[in-house]
């Protein structure tokens, strides 16, 4: 998952192989960008970042991407009764055609976050197709808000392949 299934512009991938080289640690690709449903320029892509240390790695990102301590989101995922911890950092730049998810856990959890994310890497091809007609009437025929495609993407993703369509998933917002 160092590599993505679908291709990125060539200014994205040296963003992303670069940064990954600052903080001297693989990133890892999960997401649409590993599937069919990807809409090049409008889907964002999803990083999972693992390290011993994520206080130095948000750290070293805060820098690079100067963005502020507030900007990482403390989050708490309870994966087949474990609890996982780690950090979301949503980061965009328009102007070169970034729009990012960075998750970051400490390494305990990897295999159980990897695994979770692998489970929504090769989807039945019903699901991959409602996915693609989704996207279709959220980003190229926007008839759909945020919350309602939030909601539905739930329910194809997680619903039809027998989850829970809402996951226990806490971001936790403080300041």
């Amino acid at each position: 998952m160092e590599t993505t299934r679908n291709e990125l512009p060539k200014n994205v991938k040296l963003f992303f192989h670069q940064l990954s080289d600052y903080l001297d640690t693989p990133f890892l690709y999960f997401g649409s960008i590993q599937r069919s449903d990807y809409v090049a320029g409008k889907s964002d892509i999803d990083v999972d970042v693992f390290t011993d240390n994520e206080y130095s790695l948000m750290t070293k990102m805060q820098h690079y991407l100067h963005v502020s301590k507030k900007d990482f989101k403390k989050v708490v995922w309870i994966i087949n009764d474990t609890s996982t911890y780690g950090y979301k950092l949503k980061y965009e730049n328009k102007k070169e055609g970034i729009n990012a998810e960075f998750s970051i856990y400490n390494e305990k959890f990897k295999d159980i976050i990897l695994s979770q994310h692998n489970n929504k890497r090769d989807l039945p091809i019903y699901t991959s197709a409602l996915l693609c007609v989704l996207k279709f009437f959220y980003y190229q025929f926007p008839i759909l808000d945020k919350k309602t495609y939030t909601y539905l993407k739930r329910v194809i993703l997680n619903g039809m392949l027998g989850e829970d369509i809402d996951p226990k998933f806490l971001v936790l917002d403080y300041e």
